[in-house]
C-alpha cells in the first residue's frame, strides 16, 4: 500500500511539474499555438542586432532562445549536390528533354527523401554548416532564350509553359505533401529577367516590353507561387528596367507580393546585395547600408552575401530603415523555419524518420537510369543505322567526351560512388566485343582532358606514390593521426573521411614526393579540390586556393624534362561535406588524333563522343578558349579540334554514330549533312553511359524531345544581351533551324488522327482537344504527345505557335490511345504589347503531334507526324485580368 501511495505521489509531483513546465514554456515553443504566433513571440525575444543575424545565409546560433546556428544554402538542382555521395539525375536540361511531368515529381520526392536523410544524420553530428541544412536553391526556371548562356544546362529549356509544368511538379516533390510540414524548402530562381551574359551580370540593366515580360519571363514563375505555393525565390543579379532585381519594386513588391499574393521569402543571389555598391557594377547606392536598406524595403528577406550584417543596424540606427521592416522579413524566414519543423519536438515531424539507406538506394539508382534513357534525343537515323546490332566485334569509341566522368555530370552535382561513361557501359553491354577508347582530341583547342597522375610517375622514399600525412585539423598542426603511402591522388571520400572516418569532418592532409614525366615536354598540372588547395612543384608554389561554393580545378603548364625528379607538395584541406581531391595532367601537343584514326579503321562501328563539359560552359568562369567566354559560349559550333576529329574519322568511311554530350545547343551542321546517326546525351548523369548504350543497341527506344531551339549558327541570333524575345526561340525565330524544338526520332512510328476540337467557342470557354495516336511500328515506344496554338497574328505580333500542352504516352506495337487536353481561355489569349491578356474574335489553329510542323529533311522528324484544326472565336473582344 505505501508503495503505491508513493508511486500516486510521484505520479502527481510530475504531473504538477509538467503543468508548471507547460506553463513556463515560451510560446515559440509551443506546438499547440499557431505558427504566426510562436513567429511573434519568438522575434519579440531578440535584440535588433539578433534580428539581422538571422538575416544571413549563414546566421549564428543565439544560445538563450536556442536557436541552434542554421546555413541557408543547399543545392539539389539534379540530386542533393556538394553534400557528398548522393544519387545524380541526369543534368536539368536533360530532365526537361523528358517532357514528363509527373516524372519530375518522383525525381523530386527521391532527391528530397536523400535531402532529409542527410539533414537528419548532420544534425546528429551536430554539423549545422553550407549544404547540410533544409534550404534548397533549386530549381533553376529563367528562360533559356540564348543557347550561348553556360547556365542554360541548370534550366527547363526556352518555352515558359514546359519550364513552368516541370517546375511545378518538381517543386511539389520538394516540398512533399505533409498538411503540417515543408519536407524541404524549393527556391525559384532567378527573379526574373535573367539569362546571361555571365561576365556582366553583375552589371547589367535590361530592357524589355511588357509582353515578352508576361509571356516569356514571369510565367514560369507565377505558376511556381500560385500552383506550387513555392517557400522561397531567389532574386537575380542585374537590373531590369533600372531597378536591381534583388531591390526592384515592381518585381518583388508589385508583382511578385501584391499581385501574386506570395508569402514566402526572398532570398538574394550570392553576393548580390554587394553589387548595388560595388565599383564597376550596378552602384546605384553608396554603401551596404543604403544597399541593405533598398533590398529589405522592396522584399529581399535573406542575404547571401555580407552586407545584410552589420548593414541593416546600420541603417535601422540611422533612420533609414525602420525596424518594423526587419520585423517582416524576419517574420517570413522564422516562419519557413518552424514549417520545416525546426522548431518542433523532433520525433513530431515525419520527415525526420527518413533513414540514411535511402541515399543511393536502388530505387533511386533506377529512377537515375529511367531519366537518363528519358531524356536522350535521337536527332537523325539515316537508313536506320541505329540501333546496333549485339553480333559487333570491334566497335571504337572515340572523343573526348566518351571516358570523362566529368560530361556526366553537368554542374551543381551530388558525388557518385560509380560512374558509367559511354565507354565503359559500351564494354559491359558487348562483353564479348573487342572495345576500345582513345581521346581523339582536346576538348577545346589548348584544353586537353586531364587524368589522374599515375603513381609510376610519383615517389616517395623509394615507392611509388606520394608519402600522406593526415591530420584531424584543418591547418595541418599536432602530430599525424595517420601516414600512409598514396599510390595516386584521386580520392573522393562519400562516407567517411581519412581520419576520424565521421562524414564530412574538418581534416587536412599534405603529400610529398617526386614527380618523373615520361618524355620531355610541357605537362599541364591541375589539382581539382573540393575545399582548400596548394599546390608547390620544386619549392615554387604555382596556385593557391580556397572555394567554399563548389570544386576548383586549377593547373599550370610546366616544361618539365624526362629523367629528372621535381619535389612536389600538395597542402589540402576540408571542412564542407563533399571532400575530394585530385592530382591531375596532361600532355600539351599530344598526337591524339594517330591512334584514334588507329583505332577506328580496325573497328566495325565508330561511336563518336563529342560535344562540351561542365570545365568549359557554367556559371562566371575564367575560361578565355575559342569559342568560349566566362562560362558562356561565343560560337555554337563544336570546337575546333572536335571538329577536325570528326571529320578525319568520317574520311575512313566506317559506320560513325556521333554521341553528343553538353549542356546546350551545338551547331552540328557537319554532322548533319555527313553523320548518319546523332544522338544527343546532354550531361546524363553518373547512369548516362549505360542509357546511351541501351539506346545505341537497341535496349531501350529513344523517346526524348528537345527543350530548345538547335540553330545554325550564331550569327541567326540577336545580340546576347538584348532581351527582347524577336528573333528567338522557337516561338519567334523565323530563319532555317538545324533541329526544332520538339524534334525527336524514335525506332518506332507514330500516326495521328480523329482530332475533335469544338468549331466555334466563345472568348470565355475553355477547349476540350482530343486526338487518337497510334504506333504503327513493331516495337513499343513512347510518343511525347505536342499540343501548339497560334492565333491569328501568327508570325507577325505574336509568336508563330506556343506550346500550351503536352503528354508522355506509352504504345506498345499497333497500340491506339486518345489523348485529351484542356485549355483555358488565358491559354489562347493574345499577349498585348502592354502585357494584357486579349481575346479578339477571328480564329486560332490547334497543332497536335510528336513534332512542330513546317520543316523539312532532318529538322522534320519522319518518325511522327502532325494533325491540325481551326476554331473561330466568336462574340466581343474580352480582356483577361493579370492576376
Amino acid at each position: 500500500m505505501k508503495q503505491i501511495t508513493f508511486y500516486l505521489t510521484f505520479l502527481w509531483l510530475m504531473s504538477c511539474g509538467v503543468q508548471q513546465s507547460q506553463q513556463e514554456q515560451p510560446i515559440y515553443k509551443d506546438t499547440s499555438k499557431s505558427i504566426d504566433e510562436r513567429v511573434a513571440d519568438l522575434i519579440s525575444k531578440m535584440t535588433l542586432e539578433e534580428k539581422v543575424s538571422q538575416m544571413r545565409y549563414d546566421s549564428p546560433a543565439i544560445e538563450h532562445l536556442g536557436i541552434p546556428a542554421y546555413n541557408w544554402w543547399n543545392e539539389c538542382l539534379h540530386g542533393v549536390g556538394r553534400a557528398g555521395e548522393a544519387t545524380v539525375f541526369p543534368q536539368a536540361i536533360g530532365m526537361a528533354a523528358m517532357w514528363d511531368a509527373p516524372f519530375m515529381n518522383q525525381i523530386a520526392t527521391a532527391i528530397s527523401d536523400e535531402a532529409r536523410a542527410k539533414h537528419n544524420y548532420f544534425t546528429h553530428l551536430g554539423q549545422r554548416g553550407i549544404y547540410q541544412g533544409l534550404t534548397f536553391w533549386t530549381p533553376n526556371i529563367n528562360i533559356f532564350r540564348d543557347p550561348r548562356w553556360g547556365r542554360g544546362q541548370e534550366t527547363y529549356g526556352e518555352d515558359p509553359y514546359l519550364t513552368s509544368r516541370l517546375a511545378v511538379n518538381f517543386i511539389k516533390g520538394l516540398q512533399g505533401d505533409d498538411p503540417n510540414y515543408l519536407k524541404v524548402v524549393a527556391t525559384a530562381k532567378h527573379f526574373a529577367v535573367h539569362s546571361g551574359p555571365e561576365k556582366t551580370r553583375h552589371s547589367d540593366n535590361y530592357q524589355t516590353s511588357n509582353k515578352d515580360l508576361w509571356e516569356t519571363y514571369l510565367p514560369a514563375f507565377e505558376a511556381t507561387v500560385k500552383e506550387a505555393h513555392v517557400a522561397s525565390l531567389m532574386c537575380a543579379y542585374n537590373r531590369y528596367r533600372d531597378e536591381v532585381c534583388c531591390g526592384s519594386h515592381l518585381l518583388l513588391d508589385s508583382i511578385l507580393r501584391k499581385q501574386w499574393n506570395f508569402d514566402g521569402y526572398v532570398v538574394s543571389d550570392c553576393w548580390a546585395i554587394e553589387d548595388f555598391y560595388a565599383e564597376g557594377h550596378h552602384e546605384v547606392v553608396a554603401d551596404r547600408k543604403e544597399a541593405s536598406a533598398l533590398a529589405v524595403k522592396n522584399g529581399t528577406d535573406l542575404n547571401c552575401g555580407n552586407s545584410f550584417f552589420p548593414g541593416l543596424v546600420d541603417a535601422v540606427e540611422a533612420g533609414i530603415l525602420p525596424e518594423e521592416e526587419i520585423d517582416k522579413a524576419l517574420t517570413r524566414l522564422m516562419r519557413a523555419k518552424m514549417q520545416l519543423g525546426m522548431f518542433n519536438p523532433e520525433l513530431d515531424v515525419p520527415y525526420n524518420k527518413i533513414p540514411y539507406a535511402v541515399v543511393r538506394s536502388e530505387q533511386h539508382l533506377n529512377l537515375s537510369l529511367d531519366a537518363a534513357r528519358k531524356s536522350l534525343v535521337l536527332l537523325k537515323n539515316e537508313n536506320n543505322t541505329l540501333p546496333l546490332s549485339k553480333d559487333l566485334k570491334r566497335i571504337a569509341v572515340i572523343g573526348p567526351t566518351g571516358n570523362d566522368e566529368q560530361v556526366l555530370l553537368g554542374n551543381y552535382h551530388g558525388t557518385a560512388t560509380k560512374y558509367f561513361t559511354p565507354y565503359q557501359a559500351i564494354k559491359n553491354k558487348l562483353p564479348n566485343a573487342r572495345v576500345t577508347y582513345d581521346m581523339g582530341s582536346e576538348l577545346a583547342t589548348g584544353f586537353p582532358m586531364l587524368e589522374p597522375i599515375p603513381a609510376a610517375y610519383l615517389s616517395s622514399e623509394g615507392k611509388k606514390g606520394l608519402k600522406g600525412e593526415y591530420f584531424k585539423s584543418k591547418d595541418w598542426t599536432g602530430k599525424p593521426a595517420k601516414v600512409q603511402q598514396d599510390s595516386i591522388i584521386n580520392f573522393k571520400w562519400t562516407l567517411k573521411t581519412p581520419v576520424s572516418g565521421v562524414m564530412a569532418d574538418t581534416f587536412s592532409v599534405k603529400w610529398s614526393g617526386d614527380l618523373t614525366v615520361p618524355e620531355t615536354a610541357t605537362y599541364r598540372v591541375g589539382l581539382k579540390a573540393g575545399n582548400f588547395g596548394r599546390l608547390t612543384i620544386d619549392d615554387s608554389t604555382y596556385f593557391e586556393f580556397e572555394n567554399v561554393h563548389h570544386p576548383l580545378k586549377q593547373y599550370v603548364d610546366l616544361d618539365l624534362e624526362a629523367g629528372k625528379s621535381y619535389k612536389i607538395n600538395i597542402d589540402y584541406f576540408n571542412f564542407l561535406t563533399d571532400p575530394q581531391v585530385s592530382l591531375q595532367w596532361a600532355k600539351l601537343g599530344n598526337d591524339y588524333l594517330s591512334s584514334a584514326t588507329k583505332s577506328a579503321r580496325d573497328a566495325e562501328v565508330v561511336v563518336l563522343c563529342l560535344g562540351l563539359s561542365p570545365d568549359i560552359e557554367g556559371e562566371e568562369m575564367p575560361v578565355a578558349l575559342d569559342g568560349f567566354d566566362k562560362g558562356d559560349r561565343s560560337k555554337l559550333t563544336l570546337p575546333e579540334p572536335q571538329l577536325k576529329l570528326m571529320q578525319q574519322i568520317k574520311a575512313l568511311n566506317k559506320p560513325t554514330i556521333l554521341v553528343l554530350l553538353n549542356g546546350s545547343a551545338v551547331a552540328v551542321n557537319w554532322a548533319d549533312e555527313n553523320v548518319p546517326a546523332i544522338l544527343e546525351a546532354w550531361y546524363p548523369g553518373e547512369l548516362g553511359g549505360k542509357a546511351i548504350a541501351d539506346v545505341l543497341f537497341g535496349d531501350y527506344n529513344p523517346s526524348g524531345k528537345l527543350p530548345l531551339t538547335f540553330y545554325k549558327s550564331v550569327d541567326d541570333l540577336p545580340a546576347f544581351n538584348n532581351y527582347e524575345m524577336a528573333g528567338r526561340t522557337y516561338k519567334y525565330f523565323k530563319g532555317d533551324v538545324l533541329y526544332p524544338f520538339g524534334h525527336g526520332l524514335s525506332y518506332t512510328s507514330f500516326v495521328y488522327n480523329n482530332l475533335k476540337i469544338p468549331e466555334k467557342v466563345k472568348p470565355d470557354q475553355s477547349i476540350t482537344v482530343s486526338v487518337d495516336v497510334t504506333n504503327t511500328g513493331s516495337i513499343d515506344g513512347e510518343e511525347v504527345v505536342q499540343l501548339y496554338v497560334s492565333g491569328k497574328d501568327a508570325g507577325k505580333q505574336s509568336a508563330i505557335r506556343s506550346l500550351q500542352g503536352f503528354a508522355r504516352v506509352m504504345l506498345k506495337a499497333g497500340e491506339t490511345k486518345q489523348v485529351n487536353f484542356q485549355l483555358n481561355p488565358k491559354q489562347y489569349a493574345e499577349i498585348k504589347q502592354d502585357g494584357s491578356y486579349m481575346i479578339e474574335p477571328g480564329s486560332i489553329t490547334v497543332t497536335v503531334g510528336g513534332k512542330q510542323p513546317g520543316f523539312e529533311g532532318n529538322a522534320d522528324a519522319a518518325t511522327t507526324q502532325t494533325i491540325e484544326g481551326i476554331i473561330e472565336i466568336e462574340g466581343e473582344a474580352v480582356k483577361l485580368a493579370m492576376k
